[in-house]
């Protein structure tokens, strides 16, 4: 595993997800010594799994990062990139929360500078990336079990987020698939349903009698039951699947419910967030 990604979006907090689940892990290695530590490994025998963390302080190794990676897959070792990201607003919210400097703010007139430096510094490496995850809405203990979820060594399986959340408070950055809700009656503009919110059963009882509800449904569930193993098969980790409607607590909240139980009856591993609930 490569864990890389902008600084303050919890690439420190992926790594120690990893380690606690067994991953060898070491921060800030050059990359251009990434094969002799995997043939150091090979001869020792008792480390199979590691996770490096990469970023911007190894700038003068960026430019190899690729050749660094094609070198280690052709000695035939399976190597993940996972890319954090997060908007600039959470990153400099972050930052002022922490009181930390970032790493290249000596070289820039601000931090959004500084970003935006880094950004141009890393742009090659997160374009090798098979996993680019977006942390904006993400607290550590969520960016851990995501981790988690996808290189759990007991999962043979990729891990399946499904998320509801409310379009007035933005899309997911890092929803794969987004379904919009809207389109069925909204529970909202019911008397004695405004105050509930898409876990209640007399909000879903009211969703699931309305024509709409079924085909939508079954068609959402039939498209990511063809869609799953195809994601699977190209080794992708974790697959984020969202549901949206215009607040977030009705509609969306029932549909994610509901599609999350349906995926875990086909066998998949299934992590439920809402995030405007």
């Amino acid at each position: 595993m490569i864990v890389t990604g902008v600084s303050g979006s919890g690439k420190t907090t992926a790594i120690r997800a990893l380690e606690d689940i067994g991953f060898f892990c070491i921060d800030n290695l050059p990359i251009v010594i990434l094969d002799k530590l995997l043939e150091l490994a090979d001869k020792q025998g008792q480390v199979n799994r590691f996770a490096l963390g990469i970023d911007s302080r190894e700038r003068q190794f960026l430019d190899g990062f690729g050749d660094a990676v094609d070198s280690v897959t052709a000695l035939g070792h399976r190597v993940d990139v996972i890319f954090l990201d997060a908007q600039d607003e959470v990153l400099i919210q972050r930052y002022s929360e922490t009181r930390r400097r970032h790493p290249l703010e000596g070289e820039a007139a601000s931090i959004t500078e500084a970003i935006a430096l880094e950004r141009r510094l890393m742009a090659g490496v997160k374009e090798r990336a098979g996993w680019v995850l977006d942390t904006s809405s993400f607290n550590v203990h969520q960016l851990k079990a995501t981790i988690q979820q996808a290189y759990e060594p007991s999962r043979m399986r990729m891990g399946v987020s499904v998320l509801s959340f409310g379009f007035r408070h933005g899309i997911p950055r890092e929803a794969d698939y987004v379904f919009d809700c809207r389109l069925l009656p909204n529970p909202y503009f019911v008397e004695g349903l405004r105050t509930r919110d898409g876990t209640d059963p007399l909000v879903k009882e009211f969703l699931k009698s309305r024509p709409e509800w079924g085909p939508f449904v079954d068609r959402v569930v039939d498209l990511l039951s063809f869609a799953i193993p195809l994601h699977e098969a190209e080794g992708k980790p974790m697959l984020t699947v969202a549901f949206g409607c215009t607040g977030g607590r009705h509609r969306s909240v029932a549909v994610a419910e509901t599609v999350a139980s349906a995926l875990r009856d086909r066998g998949c591993g299934v992590r439920l967030r809402h995030r405007d609930e």
